[in-house]
């Protein structure tokens, strides 16, 4: 039982920058077998023996070697062992020169600044930084003072400084902290138990897309100690993105662990969550974001907005009409003396782009936005869009059985036509399962959204969309 290895090893060989860090871990046996079997399998397109990576890996975390009753290997987690290899990669792989030495052998500059804070190159590749709210339920912390104090002057107490000071110590400030994590988790089950027991009685949404699960996985009610109470309440806890990654996972909640009190030993089982989760080629993520990075990353939306509809309202004119009549068209023009034509088409497009950039500088400028990094060694003008390129799957209704393949995109694509009904190109895609690969299409990866006994989306690998 090696495919939940070979599915994590197959995605992450689609990161040149993970791979060119391994580079710096010499000295890790884990690690550099890893890198072994990387290149192993760049000098051959025959399958190799993961031995030496299997047994390395059974040394770095000796609960992947538990053996059955009749001593075969137990299946293990893919996303385990995914979180794990991470930490002893992060443990590593440190140090500024290295993650600058990473990002640039894989063909990206790295600023100082966009790595400031940043320890190892799994954080400055897949580190989300989150901005993490905690609001008191038991209070009203939208309360308006001035407001309250008024309404007490006109009630004739007179006394404005000690009303303010009775509404204020009747409210519970909120808590905000800032916390590093590896990957976004879709909540595929709905609501937690603290939620339902606040509310005393809730209906859990049904979720069937991998945006409603994120979103939910972002929310939620924690049970803390107030201050002003002196005693524990019920907090929402909202999340937000503060910092993006080059690399997004996005990790779906598919098991789960449920008590059996009724059973003789109360150990549990582990159960699997079948129902579907759809999830698209791109994924936005603009919306998950703190409002600091909103305004950054609406100031590039923006500016793309204006540039698409500038080409729509050409094409509406039939001044576009394809690369090839567009180019015998514009020396035409030339020809025709029409030159003027072009000038004032252009001077069009730059009034465009200028009103586009000034829209945006209202949104950023005069305020503390623009020290916000959007991400290490993101793209020019990054929108907060993420395009899917590798998928870890699990089939079988049993957790600690079944079997994981990895799905990747391919590296060169040819000309693609779109997925009928969708505005998203029919790329080419590979499969591995274990020493096997086949060639698919991205329209049969969309349908691993699960709802069956077939594979089913577990881990969702996204780069940022240039």
């Amino acid at each position: 039982n090696t495919c939940y290895l070979n599915s994590v090893l197959q995605c992450l060989r689609a990161v040149p920058v993970f791979r060119e860090g391994l580079a710096s871990a010499s000295s890790n046996a884990l690690l550099s077998a890893l890198r072994a079997t990387y290149q192993r399998l760049d000098n051959t397109a025959n399958s190799v023996s993961p031995m030496p990576f299997v047994i390395a890996t059974k040394h770095a975390f000796p609960q992947f070697a538990q053996t059955g009753p009749r001593g075969q290997p137990m299946q293990q987690d893919a996303e385990e062992f995914f979180s794990g290899l991470l930490t002893i990669a992060s443990q590593q792989i440190q140090g500024k020169e290295n993650i600058k030495a990473a990002y640039q052998h894989a063909g990206i500059t790295v600023e100082d600044k966009e790595i400031e804070g940043i320890s190892n190159l799994i954080d400055a590749l897949f580190g989300i930084q989150m901005e993490e709210t905690y609001t008191c339920d038991e209070f009203d912390n939208s309360m308006n003072v001035d407001a309250d104090a008024n309404a007490a002057k006109e009630s004739g107490s007179g006394d404005m400084e000690v009303d303010v000071a009775n509404v204020a110590a009747t409210t519970e400030a909120p808590v905000i902290r800032h916390d590093l994590h590896r990957k976004l988790v879709c909540n595929i089950q709905g609501g937690g138990k603290v939620a339902a027991t606040s509310a005393g009685s809730s209906s859990q949404p049904n979720v069937t897309h991998i945006m409603e699960g994120i979103a939910l996985g972002l929310n939620g009610k924690v049970e803390k100690r107030s201050e002003v109470l002196e005693r524990d309440a019920i907090w929402t806890h909202s999340q937000r993105i503060a910092r993006l990654p080059p690399i997004l996972v996005v990790q779906f909640g598919r098991f789960f662990w449920k008590e059996t009190p009724e059973s003789r030993d109360h150990t549990g089982v582990k159960c699997k969550v079948m129902k579907p989760v759809a999830f698209n080629g791109t994924l936005d993520v603009y919306d998950f974001c703190s409002q600091k990075l909103q305004k950054v990353l609406k100031k590039s939306r923006d500016e793309a907005l204006a540039l698409e509809e500038d080409i729509i309202n050409k094409k509406l004119r039939g001044e576009m009409v394809g690369d090839d009549e567009k180019t015998s068209a514009a020396s035409a023009e030339a020809d025709n003396g029409d030159a003027d034509v072009s000038m004032e088409e252009d001077e069009d497009l730059k009034a465009a782009l200028a009103m586009s950039m000034a829209a945006g500088q209202e949104n950023v400028g005069n305020s503390d936005n623009d020290d916000v990094i959007v991400g290490p060694g993101l793209p020019d003008n990054f929108q907060g869009k993420y395009e899917l390129f590798a998928i870890v799957t699990h089939k079988g209704r049993d957790a600690d059985s079944g079997h994981y393949m990895g799905w990747v995109k391919g590296e060169h694509q040819g000309e693609a036509k779109k997925i009928e009904n969708s505005d998203e190109d029919n790329a080419d895609w590979f499969v591995f399962d274990d020493d096997e690969v086949s060639p698919c299409k991205l329209e049969d990866v969309l349908k691993l959204k699960g709802g069956g006994d077939w594979h089913m989306s577990y881990l969702n690998f996204y780069r940022a969309k240039k």
